[in-house]
């Protein structure tokens, strides 16, 4: 079985999925944003900050277009699907599963947005944020899980079972 990658906005529970779904498939867990604090030494928001948010995707893009495991269920940051070369590495290396959450749902989840390291545009909405994703991770996902008032072990279920055999 090829990598897991999973997608969606901040907040719809990449992370926490990732590592529970990892657990259960045997799989190494890998969380991207990690990756790229790694590799450059700095916290997301610190990114942001020195070279703003095209800045920051274009070392996202970078970044996640290296990728180069096996055997593991990838979280992704929010903004990855702004990446094309990311999102092309991403797709050839595995499958990719859109973790779907309203808007609602989403800003309830969340804190302080920058200090998340999410890339807002001056005068920008989360709402308009996630108009404006939803398309591409509708776009780049093989399997969309609505992930709405569903437990860790509910969502995690249903991804094995529409796995591809």
């Amino acid at each position: 079985m090829k990598n897991l990658i999973l997608i969606g906005m901040p907040g719809a529970g990449k992370s926490t999925v990732g590592v529970v779904l990892a657990k259960q498939q045997g799989y190494h867990f890998v969380d991207s944003d990690l990756v790229i604090q790694e590799q450059t030494g700095l916290l997301l928001h610190e990114i942001i900050e020195q070279q703003g948010d095209d800045g920051f995707r274009q070392v996202e893009n970078r970044i996640n277009a290296e990728l180069a495991v096996k055997h593991s269920v990838i979280a992704t940051g929010g903004s990855v699907i702004y990446g094309r070369e990311a999102m092309q590495h991403l797709k050839k290396i595995g499958v990719v599963i859109y973790l779907k959450l309203s808007c609602e749902s989403i800003a309830a989840r969340l804190g302080d947005l920058r200090k998340r390291g999410i890339t807002l545009r001056e005068g920008q909405t989360l709402q308009q944020l996630y108009d404006e994703r939803v398309p591409l991770y509708e776009r780049y996902a093989d399997i969309t899980v609505n992930c709405e008032n569903k437990s860790i072990r509910e969502i995690v279920a249903e991804i094995v079972a529409r796995l591809p055999k």
